[in-house]
């Protein structure tokens, strides 16, 4: 069963930065893309960043290129979201997925909790 424990969320100030973890399980984490996906309330799901296998190449979206980056350590199955110059609309649940791009149609995990507020 693929499954994936999310961790790094708080409260933090606009500008401000959090690093996200995610430890996943059940797979071959190495050969397989990961993807971070968030959900704001009352919104539905969206991607935020993606990376293959090989951490060769990643993806954002457009609202994080700059501020976001996404890497991962496949010794440790552990993919990773660093975000830094925090905005008030990228509060949210923050979940990870396997796969490239994936949206998943439900919440896929327990996710961790970013809220950016002064």
């Amino acid at each position: 069963e693929v499954q994936f424990v999310e961790s790094g969320g708080g409260l933090v100030q606009p500008g401000g930065s959090l690093r996200l973890s995610c430890v996943a399980s059940g797979f071959d984490f190495s050969d397989a893309a990961v993807t971070w996906v968030r959900q704001a309330p009352g919104r539905q799901l969206e991607r935020v960043a993606s990376i293959n296998g090989a951490a060769e190449l990643t993806s954002y979206v457009d609202s994080v290129k700059g501020r976001f980056t996404i890497s991962r350590d496949n010794a440790k199955n552990t993919a990773f979201l660093q975000m830094d110059n925090l905005r008030t609309d990228d509060t949210a649940v923050y979940y990870c997925a396997k796969g490239w791009g994936i949206v998943p149609a439900h919440p896929p995990g327990q996710g961790t909790q970013v809220s950016v507020s002064s």
